[in-house]
């Protein structure tokens, strides 16, 4: 590597070998012009004659100042002349310029003279400079640390920090990548779309210029052409892919890294003991579900539905069994109640692929590709985990390495804890049916519930089976009874020799009428007798003598239960003693059947408060209706879920009813307690303030923050809610919050739980009355804040709660100066900081480029944007969660809308489509192929719902309007009749006409039933921006680019007013809710109000500072403040209110009541939320 110094006005070149090259030098980038000093010009020392010697000159200079003796600049210190050092140079230039001390950007074409460094017309020839189309800036931009830029003057703009906001969105780059991770964290596809755009003189250099990005090196062959180069490239990139895989082992550790059940499979470690039906039992039943399984039978899902107890998951497993031997299991996963991670849907797709990976070794490396390709997969979206890890894979497999077909089980789906959820899984679950090269059979089982009903019945008939099993004739079902009992209590009678015939023929049939077709009243006498031990006859008289009475099959169960409760109590004790024991045998059960997550034996005692050895002699009492492992750390679980519904029905389990509120405030204390005495600062001793969640072992961890306290930080507010109880200032809560809340909320970043703590503290704040509690409500809305905004570091660092968090909250925050003693001696000297917190409640990181629209649904609960990177994305207004991504479109997104009722989401693009989907699910809707709303051949500018929802319109570059059955995606009608852009479209209040304004300067009435024109207005002079029905449809009002409003008549076509005032392009237009005024906003940087029946003008509201792109009115009539983004400023009304840094600048905004949601160039999304008079917030 040649290095240059400047001294003086001489230049003098230095060559150095590997090792001997300098720590500290500088580098230059800049764009090449026609008189460039060469390496040539320097050995015969006529450099200074060159046009270019000016900017070597300049990183000299700049060098020395910066204390740094050594300089590089490609021109002149790399002899061209010699193949060999030129193709070193290429392959090791990014090196070059990742180790560089600084980085100048030498702009020739951005002038900033020294006397006008304040103004800021640069940034307009920054936005528009050579340097970013480029394709050797890119790397030169990515790869050093410090990168600063300079104007042709040698005046400083910024650096790579401060500018960042600019670079996103003209480079077109994620934040991420100019922040310095690993370029490996960006998908190959991601790396080589950022060079798209980016140009090279020679073609071949199109490829050469990437060679750093993907850590490749690659021979130089100038002439083979850029068709040659990007293939040699590609294939280079791919070997060198493959070799990371098969040293490191990349495909299984990927696996790894996403979220998996580990009691989710049939054959679990928890499930060991579970039975598989005893042979020659449910044999018509288990032939059917294996011909299915084997057919070519269309139908790829089989629904098998029963009551409580009739054997479901015992079924389940017996199949489940058969096909892991035969090796075509794909995976299985047992939903259960209150069960952890098998208790909701959270982790039910990547445990799903994680299976197939390990039980189809021929998709393993196509599910780990998908892992790799979206690394943060696990916080997709249910639709995209399914489609990306199971379906895509499926797609990709070769039918020659796979069998014919895979079978996947989801047995207990009723057991999931969110009912969009069961039917989200049902939706998605029977889009198996697309696939071709191998098929996908789905075997699910759950209770006969209203959302599977539902869901199944969405679901077209000839794609599924459905089977109800409690609806098998009784002659069948107590033929499989009497074999389960015989069994069962013939091993019984061996181990304490009863005699071979023991019970008897007549106590079997006794049993089997006692079992009312119920599998679990006949597994749980079983269990109950077996424990009886050498009282196993008696115990089974007392279940004869409980079960003499003509009743329904729950109520047979009810005394089943009943029984064994009551031969849990020991008849010797006395009265007093038999109510304490009742009293915590209540509270030991009811803990069980409402814990949210299940727990070891020692770790219930603590947080019930009762010791460790009262509640294993409860639990040695209880084994017929509790599973309690060997293993003291084992989790104790119900044997059937059917007993937490007895438990907790004061009908049907009498004396031993446990009131569901009260245990949960049991628990709820419990937890509050045992954090107060637990946790503390660094309490997993890392000592250093930096140390990183991801690099803490799980031993750590776990023994650090036990299973009782983990299960106390996740589920105390949940438990709290559930009880029913009343808050105040003045109890445990606050107490516990303003002691602890730092402590609680580090311990949630090392679990990896951080989102479920901020969800937790929202839920909260809506818990706390504020009139009631006003203290502990504004201490925990400055704590929502507090988390919200600090939520990343929290993750990453949860050390940096008592350092960053602390230092960089503002002045006035009630956590800050309660907590402002734990910020560490060693920040001696703190940065000042706002007062209060600003209006930025999130911002939502996931685009990948340029924001181009966003949206509110109805009810403000959810934010949708459309995005330059070709997706559509869904996001939790209240957490800034990412709820989908909504991807199919093959070019940019220019519009998205919700749908009246939320529920879907319309979106045009570049690609000349409009696309539906289903807000819930992501789904596109018509079809699950793929298929999308095509016709138009030009760009999409406009779409809208029509009032009703069932329509779809939007307008098109092509000149075309389009209609659209929002239901079936089928094109209604194609509008011709414009001859240039349509820019704007409308549906009439009662959805019968649309009204469409043109480029064309006309606006058009059409038919929305027929597509017939019905009338063609003319008048203005200039291109239609925005157009508008009247409340009563009566009228049309438009805005124009020549600088007028015009009013219609709807039903002639009259001209009814020219509304003139406006001194530049009105871009929207709108009327008041009773039709009597028109409001108008211009580029001339006013609002105007407007009699819609004189035409006179009623106010012009002055003082914008740009254009106005946005009006409404409140729905009482009254002129909304608006709430908008302008020249970097969020204005409300005509005030300045929150000035935005180049972080958050806007490339499109949406308001909802007080909130404003802006997208950014980087692709993030920020939502903001403003009190009413937000001006006086600052």
């Amino acid at each position: 590597m040649r290095l240059l110094q400047y001294n003086d006005g001489d230049l003098s070149l230095t060559t150095f070998f590997a090792d001997k090259i300098p720590q500290k030098y500088a580098i230059l980038s800049h764009t090449w012009g026609a008189e460039e000093v060469t390496f040539e010009d320097l050995q015969k020392r006529t450099c200074g004659k060159k046009a270019g010697y000016k900017k070597i000159r300049f990183c000299g200079e700049q060098a020395r100042r910066d204390g740094l003796q050594y300089f590089w600049v490609d021109t002149c210190c790399i002899d061209k002349s010699s193949s060999a050092e030129l193709t070193e140079a290429i392959n090791s230039m990014f090196r070059w310029y990742r180790e560089s001390t600084k980085c100048y950007v030498y702009l020739s074409d951005v002038s900033r003279p020294t006397v006008y460094r304040d103004d800021l017309a640069w940034e307009v020839a920054f936005r528009t400079s050579k340097w970013f189309t480029r394709g050797w800036t890119l790397q030169e931009l990515i790869a050093p640390t410090s990168v600063e830029f300079y104007s042709e003057e040698g005046e400083l703009l910024g650096d790579k920090s401060t500018l960042e906001g600019h670079i996103c969105e003209i480079a077109r780059l994620p934040a991420k990548a100019l922040r310095g991770s690993p370029l490996s964290d960006f998908s190959i596809t991601s790396r080589l779309s950022w060079a798209e755009r980016r140009e090279t003189t020679r073609e071949e250099d199109q490829a050469y210029s990437l060679l750093g990005i993907f850590d490749v090196y690659m021979p130089l062959i100038y002439g083979e052409g850029k068709g040659h180069a990007m293939e040699r490239l590609r294939e280079i990139i791919n070997k060198h892919s493959k070799a990371l895989r098969g040293k490191s082992g990349l495909d299984l550790d990927l696996l790894h890294h996403l979220p998996y059940t580990v009691e989710a499979p049939f054959n679990s470690y928890a499930k060991q003991d579970s039975p598989t039906c005893l042979p020659n039992t449910r044999v018509g039943l288990l032939e059917e579900i294996y011909n299915w399984v084997d057919s070519e039978d269309e139908r790829c899902i089989y629904w098998l539905s029963g009551l409580a107890g009739t054997g479901k998951s015992t079924i389940a497993r017996t199949v489940a069994r058969r096909y892991f031997e035969q090796k075509r299991l794909g995976a299985s996963f047992f939903f259960s109640r209150g069960g952890g991670d098998v208790g909701h849907a959270g982790k039910f797709f990547t445990s799903i692929a994680v299976q197939l990976a390990y039980n189809a070794p021929s998709l393993r490396r196509y599910i780990s590709e998908a892992a790799e390709e979206q690394i943060d997969i696990a916080n997709h979206s249910l639709r995209d985990q399914w489609r990306q890890l199971v379906i895509r894979p499926l797609l990709r497999s070769d039918k020659r390495l796979s069998p014919s077909s895979y079978l996947l089980i989801v047995d207990a789906l009723d057991e999931c804890d969110n009912e969009d959820h069961i039917r989200t899984i049902l939706q998605l679950l029977a889009e198996a049916r697309s696939l071709t090269t191998v098929r996908l059979r789905v075997f699910l089982t759950s209770r006969p519930e209203v959302p599977i009903r539902h869901g199944i019945r969405a679901i077209p008939q000839v794609e599924h089976q459905d089977f109800v099993l409690h609806n098998i004739q009784p002659m069948i079902i107590n033929h499989d009874i009497s074999l389960f009992l015989e069994y069962h209590l013939g091993i019984i009678g061996q181990e304490w020799t009863l005699g071979r015939k023991w019970p008897g023929e007549e106590v079997l049939r006794q049993l089997v009428v006692h079992a009312s077709g119920l599998f679990i009243w006949a597994a749980t006498a079983c269990r109950f007798i077996y424990e009886g031990e050498e009282f196993a006859e008696d115990r089974l008289d007392e279940i004869l003598e409980g079960t003499g009475f003509e009743g329904t099959p729950e109520q047979h169960l009810d005394q089943i239960y009943i029984t064994v409760l009551q031969s849990s109590i020991p008849t010797t004790l006395r009265p007093p003693e038999k109510a304490r024991l009742c009293a915590r045998q209540r509270r030991i059960l009811g803990s069980i059947a409402v814990l949210l997550s299940p727990l070891p034996a020692a770790s219930l005692a603590k947080v019930i408060s009762i010791s460790e050895t009262q509640v294993m002699q409860t639990l040695e009492r209880l084994q017929a209706i509790l599973d309690v492992p060997k293993d003291v750390g084992g989790f104790l679980r119900l044997h059937h879920p059917s007993f937490r519904d007895f438990l907790l029905n004061k009908d049907r389990c009498g004396d031993f009813w446990v009131d569901e509120k009260e245990v949960h405030q049991i628990l709820a204390t419990g937890c509050i307690q045992l954090m107060s005495q637990t946790l503390k600062k660094d309490i997993c001793e890392m000592h250093t303030p930096g140390s990183q969640a991801s690099q803490v072992e799980s031993s750590l961890i776990e023994k650090c923050l036990p299973p009782e306290v983990q299960y106390a930080c996740l589920y105390w507010v949940q438990h709290l809610q559930r009880s029913g109880s009343q808050v105040s200032d003045n109890e445990g809560i606050y107490q516990f919050l303003q002691a602890h809340l730092l402590h609680w909320l580090e311990a949630l970043g090392w679990m990896g739980k951080t989102s479920e703590g901020i969800q937790a503290i929202l839920s909260l704040e809506a818990y706390i009355p504020v009139n009631d509690s006003p203290n502990l409500h504004a201490f925990i809305h400055d704590a929502k804040r507090f988390a919200l905004y600090n939520r990343s570091v929290i993750e990453q660092a949860p050390l940096q709660l008592y350092c960053s968090a602390l230092v960089f909250a503002p002045g006035n925050s009630i956590i800050r100066k309660k907590f402002k003693s734990c910020i560490p001696d060693w920040i001696q000297l703190k940065p000042k900081v706002q007062a209060h917190w600003n209006a930025a409640l999130q911002t939502l990181e996931g685009h990948t480029d340029y924001v181009t629209s966003v949206a509110f649904s109805p009810d403000g609960k959810q934010v949708v944007s459309g995005s330059n990177d070709k997706t559509v994305r869904l996001w939790d207004a209240a957490t800034g969660a990412p709820l989908q991504t909504l991807e199919g479109h093959t070019s940019s997104v220019t519009s998205v809308a919700f749908s009246p009722d939320g529920k879907q989401v319309v979106s045009g693009s570049n690609d000349e489509t409009v696309r539906l989907w289903d807000a819930a699910t992501g789904a596109l809707l018509q079809t699950l192929d793929g298929q999308t709303l095509e016709g138009h051949t030009d760009y999409v500018s406009s779409v809208a719902f029509s009032p009703d929802g069932k329509q779809v319109v939007s307008g098109s570059n092509d000149e075309t309007v389009r209609l659209w059955d929002a239901a079936t995606g089928a094109p209604l009608q194609t509008l011709e009749g414009h001859t240039d852009y349509v820019s704007s479209v409308a549906f009439s209040p009662d959805g019968k006409q649309v009204v469409s304004g043109s480029d064309d300067k006309t606006v058009r009435l059409w038919d929305a039933a027929t597509g017939a024109p019905l009338q063609t207005l003319e008048g203005h002079t200039n291109s239609v921006r925005s157009v508008a029905f009247s409340p009563d449809g009566k009228q049309v009002v438009s805005g124009s680019a020549d600088d007028t409003v015009r009013l219609w008549d709807a039903a002639t076509g009259a001209p009814l007013q020219t509304l003139e005032g406006h001194t530049d392009w009105v871009r929207s237009v709108a009327f008041s809710p009773d039709g009597k005024q028109v409001v108008s906003g211009s580029d001339d940087d006013t609002v105007r109000l407007w009699d819609a029946a004189m035409g006179v003008l009623l106010q012009t509201l002055e003082g914008h500072t740009g254009g106005v792109s946005s009006i409404a009115f409140s729905p009482d009539g009254k002129l909304l403040p608006i709430l908008r983004v302008s020249n970097h400023w969020v204005m409300e009304g005509d005030t300045n209110i929150l000035w935005l840094p180049p972080d958050y600048r806007e490339t499109h905004s949406a308001t909802w009541n007080r909130n404003l949601v802006i997208g950014h160039s980087s692709g993030r999304i920020s939502t903001f939320g403003f009190k009413e008079e937000a001006k006086l917030i600052l």
